[in-house]
């Protein structure tokens, strides 16, 4: 028997104020595909994310990760299915009163099974894991540079060992140095780990450096999906202009 999809999108509309801008959008995600989601402004590409997350219901269609309708009943089913993603937003969204320590602890404190012995030697486990060292859980968010701040967001992201990454914008804010590294740095962690990733980005290099497979999201709907090779070579006006001349990149 085949394995369910890590994550499945179907029939999926999304309206705000009476105005769609997702409609009968589908996706279906494998286990260990790094995807990049691509669209222009306004196409709702966090707004998928959203979705995926549990945090937005769409108007109509389902959304299932590891084969679970997330729009079932089941509150503990729900929150035990969450519990195997985790989540890197845009700008980090580190809460700034807590220390770099605190932040990575707060989703292991929320188990609420963890002695503090346990959820220290968690989290400079983790701090490890994105090249950080056991004196960094000291700072606070406020004293940290740009690429610091994502790595401590990557690093509570990965904090309960999730198998679905989900990433928005990950290199946004990143000189080209800073951005290359952490580009290394994840699809490191995604080989060593065996993650499963969704990102979206506006860069060409993350989209190169990282992703496996390629969604475009326009008109509505996911108009291309598959190997990156495949989907830069579809005739949509969107997908020449993303591409456009630097197509080579990706190969």
């Amino acid at each position: 028997m085949s394995q369910p999809a890590v994550v499945e999108l179907s029939g999926i509309s999304t309206a705000f104020g009476g105005s769609f801008i997702h409609r009968n959008l589908n996706l279906r995600v494998e286990a260990g595909q790094i995807v990049g989601l691509l669209g222009g402004s306004g196409s709702g590409k966090t707004t998928l994310l959203r979705e995926m997350l549990g945090l937005l219901r769409p108007t109509a269609g389902s959304v299932s990760l590891f084969g679970f309708n997330l729009n079932g009943s089941d509150a503990l089913a729900q929150r035990a299915v969450r519990r195997r993603l985790g989540m890197l937003f845009q700008h980090g969204a580190l809460f700034s009163a807590l220390s770099v320590f605190d932040n990575i602890a707060f989703p292991l404190r929320e188990l609420r099974c963890l002695d503090e012995d346990w959820i220290r030697r968690l989290v400079h486990l983790k701090l490890a894991m994105v090249e950080l060292e056991p004196s960094h859980g000291r700072l606070m968010p406020s004293e940290l540079s740009g690429g610091m701040v994502k790595r401590v967001a990557l690093a509570r992201a990965l904090a309960l060992e999730p198998e679905l990454l989900l990433l928005d914008e990950p290199t946004s804010g990143l000189d080209p140095d800073r951005s290359q590294n952490f580009v290394e740095l994840v699809g490191a962690l995604q080989q060593a780990l065996g993650l499963t990733v969704i990102m979206v980005t506006h860069d060409l290099n993350t989209l190169a450096g990282l992703a496996s497979h390629v969604a475009v999201l326009a008109d509505q709907q996911i108009i291309a999906f598959g190997p990156k090779d495949e989907v830069m070579t579809v005739d949509h006006p969107f997908v020449t202009g993303f591409f456009g001349a630097d197509r080579r990149k990706l190969l």
